[in-house]
């Protein structure tokens, strides 16, 4: 399928602008044009319960935030997922994803903790991982305090978070006092560092986030080469992958890393994880954040909280 032309509208404004903000040099600059979309690709969302920012304690001493936002629900106890922001692991906020969280909390009915994860490159690999981490024990820990039953826990991310709700997994799956998790879902993960895909040559240039700039973030994030073959960076290059919660996995068809989400869904699969993979036509990497402006954002939303209701063992159709 051609571009979307949604999605087009985008590409070609962005290109008017000089480029997209995400090749810039400066990772402030960066930082600040990624925040400032925000306001052109929300969309309305329904109405929670509540909306709560919390400090939490960090892997390292340091204080965690977090936003919790809770759905409005009759249940005693509802399920509860970790959200974890995209943005190369050097910009995004909980301000940047405030309304897919929103979305997400109430299409599923379910708690949203949304984490501010330290960004490098003041915090290179693996802080924001550690964080992302520290934050899924916590709330496993403290569910019922928050109203959550911990027999229910999601991870959730998209591009950087899907590469860190795809990590936690793992290590949660790792240790002796296991966490169960019901469900990773993870939207255009970026999921392996080493690997050289056909999407990111027929899908680097001009479709917003580029090769040049994921190049840029692995940098950031990465500067040891060396670390970026560790399994907790590259998700796929874990020794094995049997023994993980169920996935739902989205990719965009004009993105440098769908294949890599491809190939991570056919990994899982062939490990004898349940999977379900959706690659949305005509989309570039981001558009779930683009509401606003792409009918899809909105629909691959609707996707995930379909999702997250089935796994939670609720009809993956209910409103």
């Amino acid at each position: 399928m051609s571009l979307d032309p949604q999605c087009s509208a985008i590409v070609e404004a962005a290109a008017a602008a000089g480029g997209s903000p995400l090749e810039a040099d400066d990772y402030r600059l960066a930082r600040d044009a990624y925040e400032a979309a925000t306001a052109a690709y929300r969309h309305p969302t329904g109405d929670l319960h509540s909306v709560e920012d919390r400090i939490i304690p960090g892997p390292d001493g340091n204080g965690l935030a977090i936003r919790i936002y809770t759905p409005v629900s009759t249940n005693n106890a509802m399920a509860a997922a970790l959200f974890f922001h995209g943005g190369g692991w050097v910009i995004g906020s909980l301000e940047s994803h405030d309304h897919v969280c929103r979305h997400l909390a109430h299409g599923a009915g379910c708690i949203v903790v949304a984490v501010d994860y330290r960004l490098a490159p003041e915090h290179k690999f693996p802080a924001g991982l550690n964080d992302c981490v520290a934050a899924t024990r916590w709330v496993a820990a403290n569910a019922e305090a928050i109203g959550a039953d911990p027999a229910r826990l999601a991870v959730v991310g998209d591009s950087a978070g899907g590469n860190l709700a795809a990590s936690t997994a793992l290590i949660l799956r790792d240790e002796s006092k296991r966490i169960q998790l019901c469900l990773q879902a993870l939207i255009y993960p970026a999921l392996d560092f080493t690997a050289d895909t056909p999407s990111k040559e027929d899908n680097g240039e001009g479709y917003l986030l580029t090769r040049q700039a994921t190049e840029h973030f692995a940098d950031l994030y990465l500067p040891d080469r060396a670390a970026r073959s560790d399994p907790r960076a590259s998700p796929q290059l874990a020794k094995y992958h049997t023994d993980l919660p169920r996935a739902w996995i989205q990719t965009a068809e004009y993105d440098p890393l769908r294949d890599e989400g491809r190939v991570y869904a056919e990994t899982l699969a062939k490990a004898g994880v349940p999977v379900e993979y959706k690659c949305y036509a005509g989309m570039v990497h981001g558009f779930a954040r683009m509401g606003a402006k792409v009918d899809q954002g909105v629909a691959a939303l609707d996707h995930v909280a379909g999702a997250l209701r089935s796994a939670f063992g609720g009809s993956a159709d209910d409103p």
